[in-house]
């Protein structure tokens, strides 16, 4: 009762929308969950639209119509154009009287850390990086799968194993157990038949990220060719982050790197363990940890870093999305 609201946070994924009304204190108003955004399939105002009704269950179980600011963290903005003409369409919807949308890479950076210093790799469905420093300074990539450079992601790994397995069953490429335990997941009995359902869609499309704990499955049972693809997701992330540590001149320092989404979640021995060994080898000071922390925590702290909010109220926040 009777406390302003400072900020209202946003973490809108491809698969879910999480959102945060926070007071000038600290105090965690209330929260909501909404549907994937997703602009270029739906267009941008159906989009935000998903966002809104999240945001609406938010603003009445707090008691408000509006906040202070409105720190977006955005899935599909990847380019500054993109965060302008998102944040222009969310400030649209008066929720605050300043918004400011980021990539979400950057909301799963920030709430692995203490202060806005660090570097965050996210690998879900596909891979991005991200680094920024207190004065402002940032490092990021387009992250738009292979035309901007990327390589990874649970699409990437499912690809790739297809890739391996169809060339090992026809006689293109070397033997894999891939060839084997891919079609084994949907109870069928060759790579040709798989491909057959996935391109005639028998077999949804959308359910190819099914393969890619098939993947780890086999690598950890010792199969040489998908134990290469984990390797090169292992040099990849690590790429990445080190690009990013010396853009941002902090490969000399100790220094965070953030390790997100659900393929670096997991903790896949073989995953966690090349990418620690690489990273110790490429940039020593470097201190690698996972996050666990959701998102949105990321995206309200963004947001009170902007108030210049107190060390003590961004630690009530936290402790709020960290109980």
């Amino acid at each position: 009762m009777g406390l302003t609201a400072s900020v209202l946070a946003v973490d809108a994924g491809n698969s879910k929308t999480d959102v945060a009304v926070v007071a000038a204190d600290g105090t965690v108003l209330a929260t909501a969950r909404g549907g994937g955004f997703r602009p270029p399939v739906v267009g941008v105002e159906a989009a935000v639209d998903k966002v809104a009704e999240a945001v609406g269950r938010a603003f009445t179980d707090a008691g408000v119509s509006s906040v202070d600011h409105v720190s977006a963290c955005l899935a599909n903005a990847d380019f500054p154009v993109e965060e302008e003409q998102l944040a222009a369409a969310l400030h649209a919807r008066a929720w605050g009287a300043s918004t400011e949308v980021r990539n979400d890479t950057f909301a799963v950076l920030r709430a692995g850390v203490t202060e806005p210093r660090g570097v965050a790799v996210v690998c879900g469905a596909g891979i991005n990086c991200v680094g920024m420093r207190p004065d402002g300074r940032t490092a990021r990539f387009p992250a738009l799968g292979r035309i901007s450079g990327d390589w990874g992601g649970g699409w990437g790994l499912a690809e790739e194993a297809l890739w391996h397995a169809s060339r090992a069953e026809d006689g293109r490429g070397v033997p894999t157990a891939l060839a084997r335990t891919l079609p084994a997941h949907f109870g069928l009995t060759s790579v040709y038949a798989l491909v057959e359902a996935l391109h005639l869609e028998r077999v949804e499309p959308a359910r190819r990220h099914e393969l890619t704990p098939v993947l780890f499955a086999t690598a950890a049972d010792g199969d040489p060719v998908a134990r290469s693809i984990v390797d090169r997701l292992a040099d990849e992330v690590v790429t990445m982050a080190t690009v990013a540590l010396t853009r941002l001149d902090l490969l000399e320092e100790e220094t965070p790197v953030l390790l997100g989404g659900g393929v670096l979640a997991a903790r896949h021995p073989q995953l966690d363990d090349g990418v620690r060994d690489l990273l110790a080898a490429r940039a020593p000071k470097a201190v690698a940890r996972v996050v666990t922390a959701s998102p949105v925590l990321g995206a309200a702290l963004l947001g009170l870093d902007r108030a210049g909010s107190s060390v003590g109220v961004q630690a009530k926040v936290r402790a709020y999305f960290e109980a």
